[in-house]
């Protein structure tokens, strides 16, 4: 399918040729067909001859409705321009053409209508001349009259080479569908219809609507009047949504692609035809079907920058590259603008405002990874895809540096690779008798949740830096022990030498002046093994113990082998349930243990 919306003047004849080419009326309210004047927006499609589908938005022409014409054409890739051959180039053809450039619309048909009551000529060499000055130049012209249908099959034709001429959707993308209208259904519930610009939805699917962050579930879908398991962009379409009132969803409301999108009050632009220290404070922000006021922030102090800061009323799910359309109702006054940067940063120092316009004085509204990322330091590849700059099925850029989800920019890769071995050096001097910096304490040193990022710094210390049992410190480093505590030590590594299990008694331990912190610093530096209880034995221990315990015979008690290692019940519970949890041995029952087989 493709969608068009049409523009042009109040009582130009737009609705009256959709309605000619579709056979659909496109003036759904009563009031609409009594005062014989499009109120609100209409919908309506047909099959041309070479079998393409093309579905029509008709919006208001009248001045008062601006804002509803804005609702219509903002989700829309092409557009069909009405102008009256009688009455010629109007003042809201003007403004309806403004609003189109501002949006950046390049795909657009221009068509003269009433030719049964004037010669076109004219009106089409005009109107080409106006257009011309826009982003709309080059447009094909069609002239018709909907009365007597001349010409309505050079448009079919003039609209089959327009559809053939826009850009192929993406389908396979997150999904963004403005409300445009939202209704009750008896025996269905709530119903929200839009132009589904890209992406693809399907019953049942989990979606959130914005701005209240309301998770949805697709009861069903509709499009050109026909039920359906899923429709793709570029298409109208109706969504049935289960559990939502619909005093709880209006025009501007969004549905997305949970946690794709970033939901921001506070975005940085570039206008396009004015300069933001003209504008008045307070304006609209019109994009997709949605209006939200906001206040435009000057950057460059008067220095005639054309960038500026939005902050929005409302959240809004947007991405760099949009174009939207910034407006002061109660005036013509209004620009078009492109979204530059969806999660700015905070400005609060004296200056910040005008670093920021220079930081912005070449951004076009095409993301660059490697500025965002530099930005950042460090992000993640969900947050990079759900802040549009980088989706998530490109590849990151071979500059980064890759850790997991997270990309990491290069200096402050080295950066964190140099306060990681400082703050390893600290923690030796205050803490000597640990065996190295806790990684979760490496984590919060660069600022990171995720343990992987100090992982990967290690091992790309080229092993200035080892990692082990949780904890990161030199290679080689041992515990800081005093000359007592190590020669102490050395006794007790002497005797486990002579004999394995030859455990010493805690008073033994304590009158050497080894407390439970020595103690722990040489287990994990490998010295000795220490066990429940302070039980305290050479490394060796466990596996010259189960080689012993083998010439047993199979399953036997503690006892049994108790008296076969020649050691006592305060060492042998607490050896066995080592032995066990290496699976050197193995429970048979309550009081039995058999070694395992090798």
């Amino acid at each position: 399918m493709h969608v068009f919306a049409t523009a042009g003047h109040v009582d130009h004849g737009k609705s009256t040729l959709v309605r000619a080419l579709t056979g659909i009326e496109p003036d759904r309210l009563t009031e609409e067909r009594r005062r014989g004047m499009t109120l609100d927006l209409g919908f309506a499609w047909t099959t041309l001859p070479g079998g393409e589908t093309v579905a029509f938005v008709d919006v208001p022409g009248h001045e008062r409705f601006v804002a509803t014409m804005l609702a219509g054409v903002g989700p829309v890739p092409g557009v069909v321009v009405v102008v009256a051959a009688d009455e010629g180039w109007s003042a809201q053809t003007s403004e309806h053409v403004e609003v189109l450039d501002s949006l950046g619309v390049r795909h657009a048909l221009l068509v003269v209508t009433r030719t049964d009551l004037a010669d076109p000529a004219p009106v089409l060499s005009h109107a080409g001349e106006r257009l011309a000055r826009t982003s709309l130049a080059g447009a094909e012209a069609v002239a018709v009259s909907a009365v007597t249908g001349a010409g309505l099959d050079e448009l079919r034709a003039a609209l089959a080479r327009l559809a053939a001429g826009l850009p192929e959707p993406v389908v396979d993308g997150r999904l963004r569908l403005f409300v445009d209208r939202a209704f009750t259904v008896r025996g269905s519930g709530t119903v929200v219809t839009g132009t589904l610009r890209a992406g693809t939805i399907r019953t049942n699917d989990r979606l959130v609507l914005a701005p209240a962050g309301t998770e949805v579930r697709v009861r069903g879908l509709e499009s050109m009047g026909t039920r359906h398991d899923e429709v793709s962009a570029v298409a109208r379409v109706a969504v049935n949504l289960r559990g939502l009132p619909v005093e709880d969803v209006h025009r501007g409301h969004v549905l997305v692609t949970p946690e794709r999108w970033v939901l921001t009050d506070t975005v940085d632009v570039r206008l396009l035809s004015l300069d933001p220290a003209d504008l008045p404070g307070d304006l609209m922000l019109h994009i997709g079907s949605a209006a939200v006021p906001c206040r435009v922030r000057p950057f460059g102090g008067g220095l005639g920058t054309d960038s500026a800061r939005l902050s929005l009323a409302s959240p809004l799910p947007l991405e760099p590259g949009d174009r939207a359309v910034l407006r002061e109702p109660s005036s013509r006054l209004a620009t078009g603008l492109v979204v530059l940067d969806v999660d700015p940063p905070v400005l609060t120092r004296r200056g910040a405002a005008l670093n920021r316009a220079i930081e912005l004085e070449g951004a076009t509204g095409l993301p660059d990874v490697l500025a965002e990322v530099a930005r950042r330091g460090s992000v993640t590849r969900a947050r990079l895809a759900a802040l549009g700059v980088l989706p998530a099925t490109d590849p990151a850029p071979a500059e980064l540096v890759v850790v997991g989800d997270h990309l990491v920019d290069p200096s402050t890769w080295q950066r964190w690779g140099k306060e990681l071995a400082a703050a390893v050096d600290e923690h030796r001097v205050a803490a000597p008798l640990e065996p190295g910096l806790p990684a979760k304490a490496a984590a919060q040193v660069i600022g990171a949740a995720d343990l992987r990022l100090v992982e990967a710094l290690v091992r790309d210390s080229a092993g200035a830096l080892v990692s082990s049992g949780g904890r990161i410190t030199r290679p080689g480093a041992a515990p800081g022990f005093s000359n007592a505590a190590r020669r102490a030590l050395d006794e007790v590594r002497r005797r486990l030498a002579a004999n394995p299990l030859d455990a010493p008694s805690v008073p033994e331990l304590t009158e050497a002046g080894l407390t439970r912190e020595i103690l722990a610093a040489a287990a994990a530096a490998g010295m000795v093994l220490r066990l429940r209880g302070e039980v305290i034995l050479d490394p060796s221990a466990p596996r010259a113990a189960a080689a012993a315990l083998a010439d047993l015979a199979q399953p036997f008690t503690l006892s049994d082998a108790r008296q076969a290692l020649g050691t006592t019940r305060r060492v042998a519970v607490p050896l066995f349930e080592h032995l066990d949890s290496l699976g050197l041995t193995v429970r048979v029952d309550a009081n039995l243990r058999r070694v395992a087989p090798r």
